[in-house]
């Protein structure tokens, strides 16, 4: 018997999956009806009375607050596997109890990859309980990464992964509100991705900025931040505030103070990637 505490959009596709593949799964929710909802799962009012028995049991909660309480009110030896995103320090101190064993396996999964057992799990922590999960959790996803014997390495590319998708989304929002300016509908504005597609570019820039290679641009800090002042004075113009745009010519009006204005304008990063 398998046990998913915490049936919201994720634990509910993770729930409905394991259904499907014929285990025999118990549900609880802090909210019982979504949890009664899983047809073929049995639903318990208390995480305890659901976790009793379970051969392992996969917690999908809000935050740190939220897995600690459900792990407070679980047996002892029951095997955790934590789906949730926590706080580094969370992930630490929860694997370094002795009395439930705990993974942290946190995923980039909609309800749907949950459904589908597709989209990508990350895991790290001691070898041989990741070697042990694995068998285990790897039907659950299209991809299991593993990161390594760190055991907060997991929380922390989450985290990172996180960032990124909120950057990129705010960056679709500002690129619409640049349009709203420019007189151009939305749709239209984001028809340019079916023609342009930034995404190819992500993985060579973020290895020129690992790299430390700044000099031979393929576009000069100079020439960008002068791009972000004819963006500025167009949402200026027409009374709308952009979220990214002020934050990043900021940080290009540091750089280009210390004379770096010739340089390619990932040098923008060059603080953290310095060696």
């Amino acid at each position: 018997m398998i046990a998913v505490l915490g049936t919201g959009l994720l634990g509910t596709g993770f729930a409905r999956a394991l259904v499907k593949k014929g285990e025999v799964v118990h549900v609880w929710n802090r909210t019982p009806a979504k949890a009664r909802a899983i047809e073929g799962a049995t639903a318990f009012d208390d995480p305890a009375d659901a976790a009793r028995g379970a051969s392992r049991v996969h917690v999908v909660v809000s935050d740190d607050a939220a897995v600690d309480g459900v792990l407070a009110r679980l047996p002892p030896g029951v095997t955790i596997y934590d789906h949730s995103t926590t706080s580094t320090a969370g992930a630490r101190t929860r694997t370094a109890r002795t009395d439930l064993p705990y993974l942290h396996a946190p995923v980039f999964m909609g309800p749907q990859n949950a459904l589908e057992s597709t989209g990508l799990m990350l895991v790290s922590g001691e070898r041989a309980r990741v070697a042990a999960a694995t068998p285990l959790l790897a039907p659950m996803t299209g991809k299991l990464v593993d990161l390594g014997e760190r055991s907060d390495a997991a929380a922390c590319f989450k985290l990172m992964g996180n960032l990124f998708l909120m950057a990129f989304t705010t960056g679709i929002a500002d690129m619409l509100g640049l349009a709203k300016a420019l007189g151009i509908p939305g749709p239209e504005a984001a028809a340019l991705f079916e023609h342009f597609n930034p995404a190819t570019t992500i993985g060579a820039r973020a290895k020129r900025m690992t790299d430390g290679a700044f000099a031979n641009p393929s576009w000069e800090l100079a020439m960008a931040r002068k791009d972000a002042r004819l963006v500025q004075a167009e949402v200026d113009l027409a009374g709308i505030e952009l979220a990214l745009l002020p934050a990043i010519a900021a940080r290009m009006d540091r750089y280009l103070a210390e004379g770096l204005g010739n340089a390619d304008w990932t040098v923008i990063a060059r603080d953290f990637v310095a060696r």
